[in-house]
């Protein structure tokens, strides 16, 4: 499955995730099914419940045993509800990459990557009514200034919104190429490569809600987890990293001081396992670039 996306921390997450071999574990990004597949091999009796949203990971479920397995197609972000209704009401583990898959980059059709050419998609889910061009096409100077500043941190956000709006005047934006275009000028000289991933960064996230959808997630996770479950969780970069850190730490995700009741105990509902983030070795990054960015935090449940 390598080809579809090769997992990041692969054996680090579920060592960190699998404690009891007979118990019930969520693959919320099931993907390539390359975590999923490690997470079965530490099982005996226990049964694997994977999510996702986008319809090509379903081909990668083919392979696994229905005894073992259950694929849920679905967003992770209404993982109580998809449980509940396989009979699910709490588990033993729950484990997240939030990253994006080698294989929706790799795909020029679906518009992730600033690499190759192909239309302003950007949806995780194909089903879903927008895409990056039509977020480009209706949404407000306001709305796209707010959008490149806080999901991108697109530093001249203010301006390049300004352009976008004067651009789409005579032509709606479409293609990966054309928006490129429209950002080159705007680049800082040298590094125009970041500027157009942040950007493309950006309008991922907005067209998918994706900051929404795990602040959704990660409230859920929490109340389905056993006491000791273990809660996973793969970033790459900071908005991702901050809901994570912010809320294994004291339960909110706006970073304010964590609550204590009149005796000092903690209203949080998990405990970190590790003082800091965990990282990828040096020899995964050299041999899988796109590791490079990758935080790793495990929430115990209370």
């Amino acid at each position: 499955m390598s080809h579809y996306h090769e997992p990041v921390m692969a054996q680090a997450c579920v060592d960190a995730l699998v404690e009891n071999p007979n118990g019930l574990y969520v693959d919320a990004t099931f993907g390539g099914g390359g975590h999923a597949a490690l997470i079965l091999q530490k099982l005996d009796k226990g049964h694997l419940y994977g999510f996702d949203q986008d319809t090509d990971a379903a081909v990668n479920a083919e392979t696994f045993s229905p005894e073992r397995f259950t694929l849920i197609q679905a967003n992770f972000r209404y993982i109580k509800q998809y449980l509940r209704f396989h009979g699910v009401r709490q588990v033993n583990g729950i484990m997240a990459d939030f990253g994006v898959s080698s294989h929706q980059i790799n795909e020029a059709q679906r518009g992730f990557s600033t690499r190759f050419e192909g239309p302003l998609d950007m949806r995780m889910d194909q089903n879903a009514p927008q895409t990056a061009a039509d977020l480009l096409a209706t949404s407000s100077e306001p709305e796209l200034h707010k959008i490149l500043g806080m999901y991108g941190e697109v530093r001249n956000a203010r301006t390049l919104a300004q352009v976008l709006v004067q651009a789409r005047i005579n032509n709606k934006i479409e293609t990966t190429s054309q928006l490129k275009a429209i950002l080159e000028p705007l680049a800082p000289r040298g590094n125009s490569y970041q500027y157009f991933a942040q950007v493309f960064q950006a309008l991922r996230i907005a067209v998918n809600d994706e900051l929404k959808a795990i602040q959704d997630f990660l409230v859920q996770a929490s109340d389905l987890l056993l006491p000791d479950g273990r809660l996973v969780l793969l970033s790459y970069h900071s908005l991702e990293d901050r809901l994570a850190k912010n809320f294994i730490l004291k339960g909110k995700f706006d970073g304010s001081a964590l609550e204590k009741d009149l005796y000092g105990n903690s209203f949080a509902p998990l405990r970190p396992l590790f003082r800091k983030a965990q990282t990828p070795e040096e020899s995964e990054v050299v041999r899988n670039p796109r590791a490079r960015s990758a935080k790793m935090r495990v929430g115990v449940k209370n």
